[in-house]
């Protein structure tokens, strides 16, 4: 058996996230065209039966300059997710420039590590080439152009992985995909549908959570930092938060029933004691 941790790290909205759920098939990590919208760690288990290995991809928030407790507390946990790492992968924007960000995380890279260089469908390929051009003197081992969306690449990157694991331990059993808790995930599908209906401010002062979980009933609380910023949540009569829910529904079992509520919890991306209860995904619904 051949298996091996893989962590995926990069500035935010690099498509890291978009990435994995391609690999592995199945959404386990929410996606949006918002900075940090991967706030914790979400591992996702890649196996290969006929070829006896396990990849366990590691799925991180973007490294940036934080100026909240919060953005302290997802480079924190971008960082500790290269510790006893196999494969470490700087992911890259094809349609950004290299800059000064992307520089300061491959330095804190082990030698050895891949790039992989996405939205390659996006990219034109002066664009492509301007990034490969921009990393070859990284202390990397290979490159590769990809794309999350279409899958362009992405075999390929997979099977340099697999040719490349370790001997090791089946850390996942064949059928599990994910360690993330599903009340956490539909939590965090809520969030993604939020991301998808506002500018930049508001979704960084959301932050949701499953408060009860009595199948079919799902009760998800929503979490703003103002007063101000509960009605836009809500909308017009209730209609944000019904088109939020239509739309998670759709990605539920059939029969589920999503119960919204909208609370103030304030200035908590500056508390530590919120941070712990909000951004922790294995959260006792009791």
């Amino acid at each position: 058996m051949r298996s091996g941790f893989v962590t995926l790290i990069g500035r935010p909205n690099a498509g890291k996230s978009t990435l994995l759920n391609k690999i592995l098939g199945t959404k386990v990590s929410i996606v949006s065209n918002k900075p940090q919208t991967t706030r914790t760690r979400i591992m996702g288990a890649f196996t290969v039966p006929d070829r006896d290995t396990q990849i366990v991809f590691v799925d991180t928030p973007g490294i940036h300059k934080p100026v909240t407790a919060l953005g302290e507390r997802l480079n924190k946990t971008a960082g500790s997710a290269l510790n006893d790492v196999d494969v470490a992968v700087l992911v890259l924007d094809a349609t950004a420039p290299f800059g000064r960000g992307d520089k300061f995380i491959a330095e804190k890279l082990p030698p050895g590590f891949v790039v992989v260089v996405t939205k390659a469908d996006r990219a034109t390929r002066e664009q492509i080439v301007a990034q490969l051009q921009a990393t070859a003197q990284l202390d990397a081992s290979e490159w590769f152009p990809v794309s999350g969306k279409s899958g362009q690449g992405v075999d390929a990157f997979v099977d340099h992985l697999v040719a490349n694991m370790p001997e090791g331990p089946r850390y996942f059993p064949d059928d599990m995909v994910t360690d993330v808790p599903e009340a956490f995930h539909v939590a965090e599908l809520v969030r993604e549908q939020l991301l998808r209906r506002f500018g930049d401010e508001l979704p960084y002062s959301i932050a949701t959570r499953v408060t009860e979980w009595d199948w079919p009933r799902i009760r998800c609380e929503i979490l703003v930092e103002r007063d101000s910023q509960k009605g836009m949540v809500i909308g017009k009569g209730g209609l944000i938060l019904k088109e939020v829910g239509i739309a998670v529904r759709r990605q539920l079992p059939e029969g589920a029933f999503l119960d919204l509520h909208v609370g103030v919890e304030r200035d908590w991306q500056r508390r530590d004691e919120a941070l712990d209860r909000l951004l922790d995904p294995t959260y006792d619904l009791g």
